[in-house]
């Protein structure tokens, strides 16, 4: 006879429990702003590991994690705020008329701002599975199907977080496992 697991609601509940500590952490390690990116790849290698290995890592090896990635996550920090300025800006000129282009130009930038958005966050579990930075953005850039679906994923995120804000933290959790499940079967 042989032993099988099953799951019931148990289960679902405390994975959903600790998906939300996950984000919470997160949050709370973003907060100085230059340690977004490590605290975003340490949250993204925790969800990998347990919902690919079956265990959640220790606190030593969340914080070897996020030291290790301190410093790449900066500069990953400061590029992507870098290109959210810019394409702010010129979504911005180009509606108040400031900047030549019109419509057609705004249409451009703004699907060109999605792409952007859903390529940062398909290099989110690719750093989870303990990838550079580089290679992850090299991994995500070669699946663009997967880039469109990861900016749509977001974009419910947010639309979730503007309706009620103090879920925001709890999200974050919640999108790094959604994250992960799409890129799940990606070798």
């Amino acid at each position: 006879m042989t032993a099988t697991t099953t799951t019931d609601w148990r289960d679902t509940l405390r994975d959903a429990a600790d998906l939300a500590l996950v984000g919470i952490l997160v949050t709370v390690a973003a907060v100085p702003v230059f340690t977004t990116g490590a605290a975003v790849a340490a949250g993204a290698e925790a969800v990998h590991l347990r919902f690919t290995d079956g265990h959640w890592p220790g606190p030593r090896d969340l914080l070897r994690t996020f030291g290790r990635r301190l410093l790449p996550g900066a500069l990953a920090t400061v590029l992507v705020l870098a290109a959210a300025l810019l394409l702010g800006l010129n979504i911005f000129w180009l509606r108040q008329g400031l900047a030549p282009g019109g419509e057609v130009l705004l249409v451009v930038t703004a699907v060109a701002a999605v792409a952007v958005l859903g390529l940062v966050a398909l290099t989110i579990p690719f750093l989870g599975r303990g990838h550079t930075y580089r290679q992850a953005l090299r991994l995500a850039a070669s699946r663009p199907t997967l880039i469109v679906t990861c900016a749509g994923v977001i974009g419910i995120a947010f639309l979730l977080a503007s309706i009620l804000p103090v879920t925001a933290p709890l999200l974050t959790g919640y999108l790094l496992f959604a994250l992960h499940t799409i890129t799940r079967r990606v070798p």
